[in-house]
């Protein structure tokens, strides 16, 4: 019999209100800034199969409504009362996405029944490797970015496994830390079985199991109706991480979205190889994986603010992730940066749905936020040290009914700021400048988001610095319908200085007393004309410092005087401004369209068609080789292949590893 709906709305808020006591415990006894401060963690409730039908909205990462537990659950071969089952590996069940990510679930029973699960992500600020907090683009693979554990059980029956917490412990860099967060999130999981008990008692055990089938139902009801509301039709977009490496090409993201009545596909196929580098996202080939998702619930959430967040938001998408690519890599690539990527993705996936819906949708977010940690000694004590220091924001796209967001883009909104009170107390650094970078946003009738800037001062030598997520240093985020792109990134050690070092997307370094390290984050894309800006908003935006006078004339055509607006000399500007060649849909900025010149939506198409015959190990050599060679202006895709012959007569294996890469009947033709 269906639950009746003020039942089924009370059962989700009840669900909600499991999850949010869950994260608030977490939260509130947790030992590192990252958790306590930052709040990078996430809360589920789970039905017993392990679909997400509860998040908490207001504390962690609210965008993982779509996590499945399913795989990496079913790795445990039986579960009992008092179990807290946990995994970190990316590659085990593809359920946590990089080291740091120790996702622990416990299983809730009721009279021998397993009803449920409570469930959640820590980011642990280090988990052993290569490099201090673990991540870095220049790892290659995921045997460097720390100790992996595969679904295992940390607690049996409410025994703890303590050998096997003492071999994780031995391999982090500060384990009273791991150790802290460690409690507080066994103590999150208590927290939720306690509150599941409470809701057994009120409604009764099958109401709340048919309850939470329900709201997925409702859920997906909810996003198919949306879907309903958008034209039917393919639409394709792409996007670009700065670097594929170390100094190396762009990476590409794309996406073909092919839209069908209440249902959508998001094929990725066109993305680049699998890297050398850890911006892989590791998952699995599942055709629902939620980071693939995560832009999808911003655009869901966007047009109906009143969703279920739960699993069910992702049943009418399906996602097509060529194996061997960025989104779908083989064991062991490195994946440890697979949040650059992820914010790369949620840009792709509002480009394609601008395209698909363009009045509905706003321009592009920052798609980088710097993520600052520091491993040093501090003198008062002896002792090395290892903390996240604060998260580099940048700001939101431009809105349809509003500017973005300053300093909080949609990638990375749920990242708190720590008061840098709190870390010059516990980090020998010294805070020079932290707020908003001015000039940052992109122009437009609706402006970015402004960036954040924040520089730091070290005191004791060999300070190592890791800045996990540098990008947009090249390409920027994007405008639409007419509005310009934002500012792009940067990251300076010792700016102004005569020791200056340019860093922009390095991610790892030392700094020494008297260094200081200044980073800026992109700014958010405008949205809509600029000139279509009301003089009164450019001149706000001018007095706060926004926009400087000389980018109000510049960028929007309104002219200011001593801090008024010179109207009649604005109504002309604009006038002999307006008429002009129509805006593109898109404004990508210079980097952009001077690389695209060269490498066409044509030129990729030519580029995919040779790698994917390729075995998965040759496709990143062979992508930097073809594009060290194509450099001229519209050749294409024959440029492409042209160049790919060349490379075929310097090394003949790959024509024989590409014929055997073919399926039989495809070979005996060729041959």
């Amino acid at each position: 019999m269906p639950i009746d709906k003020v039942t089924l709305q009370i059962l989700a808020n009840h669900c909600r209100a499991t999850a949010e006591n869950m994260a608030y415990t977490l939260y509130r006894t947790a030992h590192s800034t990252f958790v306590k401060e930052t709040e990078d963690f996430t809360i589920q409730l789970l039905d017993a199969a392990g679909h997400t039908v509860g998040v908490p909205m207001d504390l962690g990462a609210t965008w993982y409504p779509g996590l499945h537990y399913g795989k990496a659950m079913a790795m445990i071969p039986e579960y009992h009362p008092g179990d807290i089952a946990f995994t970190n590996d990316p590659y085990s069940g593809f359920l946590s996405t990089h080291v740091p990510d120790l996702h622990m679930w416990k299983p809730i029973f009721h009279e021998g029944e397993l009803v449920c699960f409570a469930a959640g992500h820590i980011h642990n600020t280090d988990m052993g490797g290569a490099v201090p907090a673990s991540l870095s683009r220049a790892l290659t693979e995921v045997h460097q970015e720390g100790i992996r554990f595969k679904p295992s059980l940390l607690y049996r029956q409410g025994v703890l496994n303590q050998e096997l917490l003492d071999v994780m412990m031995l391999n982090v860099r500060r384990p009273e830390q791991n150790m802290g967060d460690l409690k507080a999130f066994v103590g999150a999981l208590n927290t939720g079985e306690r509150k599941v008990r409470e809701m057994i008692a009120r409604f009764g055990v099958e109401t709340l199991k048919e309850g939470m089938a329900d709201l997925m139902d409702y859920a997906e009801h909810q996003a198919r109706d949306i879907l309903r509301s958008i034209p039917d039709g393919e639409y394709f977009f792409s996007d670009f991480a700065d670097e594929d490496g170390p100094d190396g090409h762009p990476a590409r993201l794309a996406v073909t979205l092919r839209i069908r009545d209440d249902s959508a596909e998001l094929d990725f196929t066109g993305s680049d190889p699998q890297l050398t580098s850890s911006l892989n996202v590791p998952t699995g080939g599942n055709p629902r994986h939620t980071l693939m998702l995560v832009g999808v619930y911003y655009v869901l959430f966007t047009l109906n603010p009143n969703l279920v967040l739960n699993y069910g938001l992702t049943r009418p998408f399906t996602c097509i992730l060529p194996e061997g690519t960025v989104v779908n890599p083989s064991s062991p690539a490195a994946v440890g940066m697979r949040s650059l990527t992820c914010a790369r993705l949620r840009s792709l996936v509002f480009g394609v749905f601008g395209l698909a819906t363009p009045e509905r949708m706003p321009a592009a977010p920052a798609g980088s936020s710097s993520i600052v940690n520091v491993m040093t000694h501090d003198d008062r004590t002896g002792h090395a040290m290892i903390a996240a220091i604060n998260p580099v924001v940048g700001g939101g796209g431009g809105m349809p009914h509003g500017d973005g967001t300053d300093g909080s883009g949609a990638d990375a909104a749920y990242l708190k700021n720590t008061p840098i009170e709190i870390t010059e107390a516990e980090v020998p650094i010294r805070f020079r400048h932290y707020g908003l970078a001015s000039g940052s946003g992109g122009p437009g009738r609706w402006r970015g988001g402004l960036a954040t800037r924040m520089d730091f001062e070290a005191f004791t030598p060999n300070t190592r610095i890791t800045a996990r997520n540098r990008d947009r240093c090249r390409f920027r985020a994007w405008g639409i319908l007419g509005g310009g792109p934002g500012a792009p990134s940067r990251m300076t050690l010792n700016p102004g200085r005569a020791d200056e070092r340019v860093l922009n997307n390095v991610d790892t370094f030392s700094a020494n007393p008297g260094d200081i390290v200044s980073i800026t984050s992109p700014g958010g894309g405008g949205r809509g004309d600029p000139l279509e800006r009301e003089p009164a908003r450019v001149l706000r935006d001018v007095v706060c410092g926004y926009v400087s006078p000389e980018a109000a004339e510049t960028d929007y055509g309104v002219v200011i005087r001593s801090e008024t607006v010179d109207e009649p000399a604005t109504q002309a500007l604009r006038a002999r401004r307006r008429g002009k060649a129509p805006a593109p849909h898109f404004r990508f900025g210079p980097e952009r369209e001077a690389f695209e010149r060269i490498w066409n939506r044509e030129a990729y198409d030519a580029l995919t068609a040779i790698l994917a015959s390729l075995p998965i190990h040759w496709r990143h050599f062979v992508k930097r080789r073809l594009m060290e060679t194509v450099k001229t202006e519209g050749g294409g895709a024959a440029a492409v292949r042209v160049a790919w012959a060349g490379l075929l007569e310097t090394l003949p294996q790959l024509g024989a590893l590409q014929l055997r890469a073919l399926r039989p009947e495809r070979r005996l033709a060729a041959e």
